[in-house]
């Protein structure tokens, strides 16, 4: 990989590099939500479509959630298993190299490193930097950079940024959901997409073991009045006894952040001694500046980070950054 440059690139200059590509592989950060995995497949299934040899990767453990299962994942290979060298790997929806986890050594074995984001803490990695914080998805970038190369949008691309662009918005009801975005929506449609079916595999169907684990989140549940927050926890011997992966429980934190006196609300999820969290905001508070103090990130309303400690530790920092 060559030196890193400090500078952002427009959409013109990434999409050139990606045509001058004839191999890539696209990548998200670790355990991918919607808009990291369906940016990151829509640019790979796009890619194919035109004739080139692309793949997608996550670094492990990768396992798929079961929401997204109706996607085509024909392009996944895990990451010991992508062929190499390729010409180019394109970093989707990850403000950090570190976030990448085993994915990142991939970008060794590549001629150029792309990094396509819409998170305004992206600090800056590989060779050419596609960010734009102004966009309401990195799926809606991808989405620009598809059309910028001229590729068709099958069925397939079109579920793949359909998914990023409904999980990113909260289903179009987030603020960052644009005029544009809804445009984008529509020719989505027109490309092929069902919304019904989207809809019921990403909010209308779970596995039976998601039940339990919602009453366990939902009976720890806290209020901290003055700081209008509310948190809950779920351990590792939930997980366990539930019969589901911890990749099956994201959708958890919309369960509690629904309280009406919740400003901000956080979902932790302790594994292995160490504590992950999901925080969200009705708009009042930044919860990206919250998870930055643990050296995570995301956007005003919804973010994320890692605590190496119990939950309690983390409900006592976000406490006081509240």
């Amino acid at each position: 990989m060559s030196e890193v440059s400090d500078r952002r690139h427009t959409l013109e200059e990434a999409a050139a590099v990606i045509e001058s590509a004839g191999s890539f592989v696209a990548v998200g950060h670790i355990r991918p939500d919607g808009d990291a995995l369906g940016a990151s497949l829509a640019l790979a299934l796009a890619g194919r479509a035109a004739g080139k040899d692309t793949y997608i990767s996550f670094g492990e453990p990768f396992d798929m959630p079961h929401q997204f299962r109706f996607l085509d994942m024909a392009p996944y290979r895990p990451v010991d298993e992508v062929p190499r060298p390729l010409d180019l790997l394109i970093a989707c929806d990850t403000a950090e190299k570190s976030r990448l986890g085993s994915a990142a050594r991939l970008c060794d074995g590549t001629g150029k490193v792309l990094v396509v984001d819409h998170h305004m803490s992206n600090g800056g990695f590989g060779d050419v930097r596609y960010v734009d914080s102004t966009a309401a998805a990195t799926a809606e970038m991808a989405y620009r950079l598809i059309g910028q190369l001229g590729w068709p949008i099958t069925p397939d691309v079109a579920n793949a940024l359909y998914v990023g662009l409904v999980t990113d918005t909260g289903r179009f009801q987030y603020s960052v959901t644009s005029p544009a975005v809804h445009r984008i929506a529509a020719e989505l449609l027109e490309a092929g997409v069902k919304p019904e079916i989207v809809g019921r595999h990403l909010y209308e169907e779970s596995p039976f073991g998601y039940l339990g684990l919602a009453a366990v989140v939902l009976g720890r549940a806290h209020l901290e009045t003055e700081k209008s927050f509310v948190w809950s926890v779920l351990l590792e011997e939930d997980i366990a006894k539930s019969g589901i992966g911890m990749e099956d429980a994201d959708g958890l934190i919309d369960l509690i952040r629904i309280a009406q006196e919740a400003g901000v609300a956080c979902l932790l999820r302790f594994q292995d001694g160490v504590t992950k969290g999901s925080l969200r905001s009705r708009g009042e508070v930044d919860v990206a500046a919250i998870a930055a103090v643990f050296g995570g990130g995301g956007h005003h309303n919804a973010s994320g980070f890692t605590f190496e400690g119990e939950p309690e530790g983390a409900v006592e920092m976000i406490l006081v950054q509240l």
